[in-house]
């Protein structure tokens, strides 16, 4: 799927801010510290941490946990105490996350015993989830959980309508929205082209690039909850009339820095594609054709701007829509920041992943402890919903309508590594289709069995697991949730598990990771690390050759068992990328972020033959990134110094 945006670094060198020293962590033999890497400290003491007006830390990464675990174990007592809170004063007007504030409420936790044993035990089940470094949920939810913003979800879709009320009414939602921590998602194929008519002021359109632009502009000023610059996806469908000034507007000025692209691309136009035919562009206003065009020419230019900058990706429409839960409520045209969880307008991405490296136990997969996992993950997401405050009454009322939640995965990699599999191969493919089909039933396990205790969601009855519904599919199924399964990109809460990102590869064995603010991080391979110092395979030269190229794969002096499992993004024929993103599909109600790296020397074609595969393998979309085809990339290649330095402490742990 269309990958996370690079930000722009504020300087290529290393800044080092000496960050305050975090507050002394809770005592409480409940509560066992979790055991973060240097990176994950550095990294939550910028992001995520409490701190004061002065800047001064004010929580450890133990209260934090605590912190989140607390309040998200508060929406148990919404079903346990359902008609003591009916009774309370005014609560039909009073949002729960609002509700659990008031003294009214503790006072109902109090008297039952029962409620109040459960919220304890449901609030060390999750933070142990989380110290553990087994799950983490969305940054938001960890920004802002037990918090007076309140807002946990990761992303937002919002309508664009082809009037300036609805334009600046999503554009006023957004604000508010970046504010809070998360990105936002629009499709702009509802706006009329440039140059068109618009009779109520006898004038023409300026189309929706220029409308783009000002979101970009506005989100540009806006620092989400103070910790980083906003993200949104901008989606165009491939049969409107302006696609080819959509395709290349970052090619040709320095603009809509704040957004990922993709364009919606429909079964028709890859018909036409395949076919070597015209496809027609139409004008939305009217839904009149305006001319035919060459499938083959914009399919090309699609390819040759990826090739060059890495946008845009490309959104299989038609797919995603098969895969709609709730069809009655209108079609999926958007989707959120990162590409992977397709929503209807005012839907909101709840989002968790389970950290698959420490689903490893005697080179085996632990299904055992992946299942109680999944199941207690699915219980944290569904209580985020009741616990989130949302930023307009709209999506308000859609969430808790349809409550779909996206239960993922991270160190995928990782957990290759720890069982001998190289990602390029049919066993990796096997391992991810083995270990997503297992998560998939267990979610829907779960889902049902938290139904049995909460309810369906509301719009169950008109949805494709009611076989009552005109739109079922043949699974009758009374789920807690619409969607289940959605895979991130997990940037941020990787780090914090110290484990590789959603289920990409290894970027490199070592690398240096570029913050918001500038600040970089030097992530080195731990798995690999551990190989080489046993074997005493490294030496100087060998430590300035990794930081600087960050595969092993031309160097003959290590053995070649080792350098087929530890392979990089850049190592990896494209064929196995998308083999790996597709057999994760087959079971992702949702859909996937996944970015195929290529190398340097890649070439357009290489890039057409990733996109037309991904379609052919029932992926749900795809993005690209030519390694160094950007100045501001944000993971790098660096022979530094410093990160010699590093290596060499790395070295010095395994004795």
């Amino acid at each position: 799927m269309p990958k996370q945006k690079k930000k722009k670094a504020r300087s290529q060198k290393s800044i080092k801010k000496k960050a305050p020293k975090p507050a002394k962590a809770i005592a409480h033999s409940l509560y066992k510290a979790p055991k973060l890497s240097e990176n994950a400290l550095q990294i939550l003491e910028k992001r995520y941490l409490k701190k004061d007006q002065t800047g001064k830390i004010t929580e450890a990464p133990q209260d934090l946990f605590k912190r989140v675990a607390g309040n998200i174990a508060l929406a148990d007592a919404k079903y346990l105490l359902r008609e003591e809170i009916e009774s309370l004063e005014n609560q039909e007007n009073e949002a729960y996350y609002d509700l659990v504030k008031t003294s009214q409420f503790q006072t109902l936790l109090n008297k039952s015993q029962k409620a109040k044993a459960q919220v304890e035990k449901t609030e060390k089940e999750f933070y142990n989830l989380m110290a553990s470094l087994d799950f983490l949920p969305n940054s938001p939810t960890l920004f802002n959980a037990g918090r007076n913003l309140q807002q946990l979800a990761a992303c937002f879709v919002l309508p664009v309508e082809d009037s300036l009320d609805s334009i600046f009414k999503s554009l006023h939602y957004a604000a508010k929205i970046s504010k809070s921590g998360s990105g936002t998602g629009f499709n702009f194929s509802r706006l009329r082209p440039k140059n068109d008519v618009i009779e109520s002021v006898t004038g023409f359109s300026s189309g929706p690039l220029s409308f783009m632009k000002i979101f970009d502009a506005v989100t540009e000023q806006i620092k989400l909850g103070g910790l980083r610059r906003g993200a949104h996806m901008g989606i165009l469908r491939v049969d409107h009339p302006d696609i080819e000034e959509f395709i290349t507007i970052k090619l040709r000025e320095k603009v809509l820095e704040n957004f990922n692209i993709s364009v919606a691309i429909t079964d028709k136009f890859m018909e036409a594609l395949k076919k070597g035919r015209n496809y027609s562009l139409i004008n939305p206003r009217t839904g009149e054709k305006v001319k035919d065009e060459s499938a083959e020419k914009i399919f090309s230019l699609i390819c040759e701007t990826a090739h060059k900058i890495g946008d845009p990706g490309v959104i299989f429409l038609d797919r995603i829509n098969k895969d709609n839960p709730t069809p009655a409520l209108g079609i999926l045209e958007s989707t959120d920041s990162c590409g992977e969880q397709p929503l209807l307008p005012y839907e909101s991405a709840n989002l968790g992943s389970i950290n698959l490296s420490n689903m490893v136990k005697s080179n085996k997969i632990d299904f055992n402890k992946l299942k109680k996992i999944v199941h207690k993950a699915i219980h944290f997401l569904d209580n985020v919903i009741d616990m989130c405050k949302y930023p307009t009454p709209e999506t308000a009322s859609i969430v808790h309508g349809n409550r779909k939640i996206g239960l993922g995965v991270m160190g995928f990699a990782e957990m290759l590594l720890k069982l001998k599999i190289p990602y390029n191969s049919e066993k990796a493919v096997k391992a991810a289709e083995q270990v997503i089909s297992f998560i998939r039933k267990e979610a829907d396990n779960a889902s049902i069995a938290l139904a049995k205790e909460r309810g369906s969601f509301p719009n169950w009855g008109d949805s494709i697991y009611n076989k009552k519904s005109k739109f079922c599919k043949g699974r009758h199924l009374e789920l807690r949730n619409a969607t289940r399964i959605t895979l991130a990109p997990t940037g941020s809460i990787s780090i914090i598990a110290d484990t590789s990102f959603g289920i990409e590869p290894l970027f490199a064995l070592s690398y240096v990771r570029i913050l918001d603010d500038g600040t970089e991080l030097l992530t080195v391979d731990k798995n690999f690390m551990e190989v080489m110092g046993k074997k005493k395979l490294y030496s100087k030269e060998f430590m300035r050759y990794i930081a600087k190229k960050g595969t092993i794969q031309s160097m003959e002096s290590i053995p070649a068992d080792i350098r087929k499992v530890f392979v990089v993004s850049y190592d990896i024929n494209p064929e196995y990328h998308i083999k790996i993103q597709a057999a994760f599909q087959k079971y992702v109600d949702n859909a996937v972020s996944k970015t195929v790296t290529l190398p340097n020397f890649a070439t357009v074609e290489d890039v057409k033959k990733t996109y037309v595969m991904a379609h052919d393998m029932g992926c749900k979309g795809i993005s690209i990134y030519r390694f160094g085809s950007r100045d501001d990339q944000v993971l790098l290649l660096r022979g530094v110094k410093e990160q010699q330095i590093n290596l060499t402490n790395w070295l010095k742990k395994l004795g």
